[in-house]
C-alpha cells in the first residue's frame, strides 16, 4: 500500500531516552511508533506481538543486552534493527549479529534535534534494507584469490561504504593479504566510532588497519580509514609518494567524510596504478567519483544487488557506467586481487 507509515518499535531501558526517541520519531508524517520495551525480553515479547517493521534498540540494557536480543531474535524475526549506542565497541558485535545501522546517543557536542533527525533517516533507510544475519559462507561461494606476488609498480586502492559497510567491508578486508597495495577507506559513521571501528579490523585483519591522520603514508600493507566528520582525500608528493590530507569542510554529496571527495581527489591527483571499490549503502555518494576514476584508467569494482544490504550507492554508480565488474560481497577480494596479480 502507498504512502504505509513505517511502524517502529523503541528498545530502552531508560525512560528519558524512549520519551527522546518516541517523541521525535512521532514528529515524522511516515513513521509511526507501534510501542516500546523496557527490555530485552519486554521487546522480545513486543515484537511477536506488534510486528513493528523496524526496531530501534539501545545497547546497553541491564540483564539481556542489545547484542544478545539480536542473537536471539533475529533468526526467527529478521527485521531491521537500528542501534543507539553510545561510544561503545559492543555496537559492531551488535551490527555483525545482523543490526542494519546506529545512531550515536546524544551527548555533548550533538543536540537532540540532530539526534532524532540522524535516526529517523537511518529508520527510513532501514525499512527499506536487507537483514543479514551472520553465515558461514561455503567454500564453493569464493572465488579462490590468487596469491598477491611482487608488485613492482606502485597501486592505491580506494574503497567507500555507507549502510551496511562495516560488515561488508570487513568482509573484504579479511580476505585480502598482509601486504595489499595501501588502501584509503571511508566508511559512514558517526564522530568517535571510525577510530574502534580501525582497530576492529585490525585485529581481524592481515594487514595494519588504522584511523587515517592528517599526512599519513599510502603505503603498501596499511589501510586508512577515513575519520569521521573530516574530508579525506589522497594527496601527491613532490617526489610522486602520496598521502591523505584529513580536513574540516563543507559536506561532499552530503557527507563529511565522502567516498565522492575520496574518489574525485585520486582521480585528479594518483598517477600511478589505482582500484576503486564501492560498495553497499543509501544513496549516490561514490558514484561520480568512481566514475572519474574509471575515466582516469582505474579499474572499478561494485557490489552486486543481492549481498547489498542497501543497494543505492553501488546501482547509481553502476547504471552510470562508473563500475567494471560487479561482484558479491564474498566475492570482491578475489576479483580485486585476480586484477592485482602480476602476470609470470
Amino acid at each position: 500500500m502507498l504512502n504505509k507509515k513505517i511502524r517502529v518499535l523503541v528498545v530502552d531501558d531508560s525512560i528519558l531516552a524512549r520519551k527522546i526517541i518516541i517523541d521525535g520519531l512521532s514528529t515524522y508524517p511516515g513513521i509511526e511508533i507501534a510501542g516500546y520495551a523496557i527490555n530485552a525480553l519486554d521487546a522480545k515479547n513486543k515484537v511477536k506481538q506488534l510486528r513493528p517493521d523496524v526496531m530501534t534498540c539501545d545497547v546497553q540494557m541491564p540483564g539481556m543486552t542489545g547484542l544478545e536480543l539480536l542473537e536471539k531474535l533475529l533468526p526467527e524475526y529478521p527485521l531491521p534493527v537500528v542501534l543507539v549506542s553510545s561510544l561503545n565497541l559492543g555496537v559492531f558485535d551488535a551490527l555483525h549479529a545482523g543490526a542494519v545501522d546506529f545512531v550515536r546517543k546524544p551527548d555533548g557536542n550533538q543536540s537532540k534535534e540532530e539526534f532524532v533527525v540522524s535516526l529517523a533517516q537511518k529508520v527510513i533507510v532501514a525499512a527499506n534494507a536487507k537483514v543479514r544475519a551472520p553465515r558461514a559462507v561455503k567454500a564453493k561461494e569464493i572465488l579462490t584469490p590468487p596469491v598477491l606476488g611482487n608488485v613492482g609498480e606502485r597501486v592505491i586502492i580506494g574503497l567507500g561504504a555507507s549502510t551496511g559497510g562495516t560488515e561488508a567491508t570487513l568482509e573484504v578486508m579479511k580476505r585480502l593479504p598482509e601486504d595489499i597495495p595501501g588502501m584509503v577507506i571511508v566508511q559512514h559513521m558517526p564522530t568517535g566510532f571510525t577510530k574502534m571501528y580501525a582497530e576492529r579490523l585490525n585485529r581481524l585483519c592481515k594487514m595494519e588497519v588504522r584511523e587515517a591522520k592528517h599526512g599519513d603514508e599510502i603505503k603498501r600493507g596499511l589501510a586508512l580509514v577515513a575519520p569521521a566528520d573530516l574530508q579525506c582525500r589522497v594527496a601527491r608528493t613532490a617526489t610522486g609518494g602520496y598521502y591523505v590530507t584529513c580536513t574540516a569542510g563543507e559536506k561532499v554529496s552530503g557527507h563529511r567524510p565522502s567516498v565522492d571527495a575520496l574518489f574525485t581527489s585520486m582521480a585528479e591527483t594518483v598517477r600511478c596504478k589505482m582500484l576503486g571499490i564501492i560498495m553497499t549503502g543509501m544513496g549516490a555518494d561514490g558514484a561520480s567519483g568512481l566514475l572519474e576514476m574509471r575515466k582516469k584508467g582505474a579499474y572499478t569494482i561494485g557490489q552486486d544487488k543481492e549481498s547489498c544490504v542497501v543497494y543505492g550507492m553501488p546501482a547509481v554508480a553502476y547504471q552510470m557506467g562508473a563500475v567494471c565488474e560487479q561482484v558479491s560481497c564474498e566475492n570482491i577480494a578475489a576479483a580485486l586481487l585476480r586484477r592485482l596479480k602480476i602476470k609470470g
